[in-house]
C-alpha cells in the first residue's frame, strides 16, 4: 500500500520553513502531494504558475535524496477535500509554536469529522527555521529588507526579480 501525504499552504514564497517540513514529511510517506491553496480573495506576490514552478524547483533535490515521489498541485476549497481527491491518507501540518498547535488541533479535529480516513500528522519545525513565516518574508522583501536568511538563493532571486518588475 502506497502511503500518500498531502501538505498544503499558500507557499508565497516558499520558505526554508516550508522545505524543512517537506524534507521531513518525505521520510514519512511514499508519495507527497504539495497543494498550493488558491484563494481568489488574496493578492499573492507570485502567480499560481510561479508558485508551482518555484516549489517544483525547491523540492526536486528533496525527492531525489528521499526517494519519495513529490508532486505539486493547486487547489481551491478545502484542503481535506483536495487531500481526498489525491488519495492521501495523511495530511501533513507543520508546527512552529503553541499558537500553530492550537489552530492546527482544531483544524485536525474538523478534518477528522469530514474525512475520518485521513489522519493529520504534525511535524515540528526545526529550531533554526521555527521563526520563519511567509507573510513576514513578503513584508521584509516589500520594504527592501534582506530576506536571504529565510528563503533559498533561487527563491530570493525570484523575489528580487518580482520586486524589480513592480518598481
Amino acid at each position: 500500500m502506497t502511503r500518500i501525504g498531502f501538505y498544503s499552504g499558500s507557499f508565497d514564497p516558499v520558505t526554508l520553513g516550508h522545505t524543512d517540513v517537506i524534507r521531513r514529511a518525505a521520510s514519512l510517506v511514499d508519495e507527497l502531494v504539495i497543494g498550493i491553496g488558491i484563494n481568489p480573495g488574496k493578492a499573492p506576490m507570485f502567480t499560481d504558475a510561479e508558485r508551482v514552478a518555484m516549489l517544483e524547483a525547491e523540492v526536486a533535490s528533496i525527492a531525489q535524496a528521499s526517494g519519495t515521489r513529490i508532486s505539486v498541485v493547486t487547489f481551491a476549497g478545502l484542503a481535506v477535500a483536495a487531500a481526498r481527491a489525491h488519495d492521501a491518507t495523511v495530511i501533513v501540518r507543520g508546527l512552529r509554536d503553541g499558537t500553530d498547535f492550537d489552530y492546527e488541533m482544531q483544524m485536525a479535529g474538523m478534518n477528522g469529522e469530514m474525512a475520518p480516513e485521513v489522519q493529520t500528522v504534525f511535524v515540528a519545525a526545526s529550531p533554526n527555521v521555527r521563526h520563519i513565516a511567509a507573510n513576514l518574508v513578503r513584508a521584509i522583501a516589500s520594504m527592501g529588507g534582506d530576506a536571504s536568511a529565510f528563503v533559498s538563493p533561487s527563491v530570493l532571486a525570484r523575489m528580487k526579480a518580482k520586486s524589480k518588475k513592480h518598481s
